[in-house]
């Protein structure tokens, strides 16, 4: 039996052109010590993309060529590929899909979905967007408002390219087609910051493990980013929460339900204490991708909650007055159906449901494509 925490597999979706693999790039330098695995899935037979990322991460990255990942690959293909990233060999902390600029995410996120590899789970979907051709782009991929309807955060790239009021005007028009709630973060050059997908581990914890490790290090600049842009994170607000008092489940969803689209990232761990549900909660949300992962207490572990939130432009102390509102003094004389709206949330591989996706923001299939 496997104890290890599944990885999560982050879908990083849009157009040819959009930026994608620029992100990527951003992604890998800047990551610190944290093992990525990389699927590139590229269309067409010169696998440009892959080998523009293929010196950064070693014999970590597979590549799948030939066709589109969500109708030329089948579901145990992928599975495959994610097996082999998942193994305990490699050590990897997250796996970033990097589709095809004609592939459909949709469909991608139900793969991962419906996979029965207990060591990987879907760890949201991530769709840049071209500020600069955002019009054109509309124009020539009509399911562009598809894909950003199912979107988990949106990177709006190429902002530097467009004046402050073209910009807004993108940004009104994204918040019409996204599903509510959705966070748009603007970049220049594909820089964001890599905590908002994921946890970055100190160089000393892998440094040296993967092929490329070193020098990356050495041309990372300590620290400023491979192109010399500067801390990406400077840009963000961190805010910590913790408290040992057990938390309502039905007024912490009420809080996450409503949480501002400044607020990117949330990560941590949660202790309910409703009777019959005493587990440690781990809670991870990507934009407005949610999920809950029970597990265990250690011995003699604290039942303690404590939650990091990462945004822009967030009230800091006004999200923590929210979450102390959410405290629960008498955890015990809960009703089990309390915890219902937090189980939704936690994967379950037999259920038919879709963990994470708001039924109704999730549009029905097209026949496009």
């Amino acid at each position: 039996m496997n104890s290890r925490q599944p990885i999560p597999v982050v879908v990083l979706a849009g157009f040819l052109g959009s930026g994608k693999t620029t992100v990527l790039n951003h992604l890998l330098a800047g990551r610190g010590g944290t093992r990525i695995g990389v699927v590139v899935n590229d269309f067409g037979s010169i696998e440009v993309d892959a080998m523009s990322v293929a010196g950064q991460v070693g014999d970590s990255m597979v590549s799948l060529g030939g066709g589109c990942l969500c109708c030329a690959v089948d579901g145990s293909e992928l599975d495959a590929y994610l097996e082999k990233l998942s193994a305990p060999v490699h050590r990897i902390d997250v796996i970033v899909i990097e589709a095809s600029g004609l592939a459909e995410p949709q469909e991608m996120i139900r793969m991962l979905m419906a996979s029965e590899n207990p060591d990987i789970r879907y760890g949201g979907m991530v769709e840049v967007v071209d500020a600069a051709e955002f019009d054109a782009t509309r124009a020539r991929h009509p399911e562009t408002d598809r894909h950003l309807a199912v979107a988990d955060l949106v990177v709006l790239n190429k902002t530097d390219r467009v004046d402050a009021t073209e910009r807004a005007r993108i940004e009104r028009e994204l918040a019409v087609l996204c599903a509510p709630g959705t966070p748009i973060v603007g970049a220049d050059h594909g820089r964001i910051d890599p905590e908002l997908l994921f946890d970055r581990r100190p160089w000393t914890e892998t440094r040296g493990q993967l092929s490329f490790e070193d020098l990356l290090a050495e041309s990372d600049g300590h620290g400023h980013g491979r192109d010399g842009c500067g801390h990406a994170h400077a840009a963000y607000e961190s805010t910590e929460f913790t408290t040992e008092q057990a938390l309502s489940p039905r007024r912490f969803i009420d809080f996450l339900d409503r949480r501002p689209a400044g607020l990117y990232r949330i990560k941590g761990f949660v202790h309910f204490g409703v009777p019959g549900y005493d587990e440690r909660y781990e809670v991870h949300a990507v934009g407005r991708f949610l999920r809950f992962a029970p597990s265990p207490w250690g011995r003699g572990e604290a039942r303690v909650s404590r939650l990091v939130l990462i945004g822009s432009g967030t009230d800091g102390p006004g999200l923590l007055r929210e979450l102390e509102a959410c405290r629960e003094p008498a955890p015990h004389e809960a009703r089990p159906e309390s915890m219902w709206c937090v189980l939704r949330y936690v994967a379950r591989p037999e259920s038919e449901s879709e963990p994470g996706i708001e039924p109704e923001a999730e549009p029905e299939p097209s026949d496009e494509g």
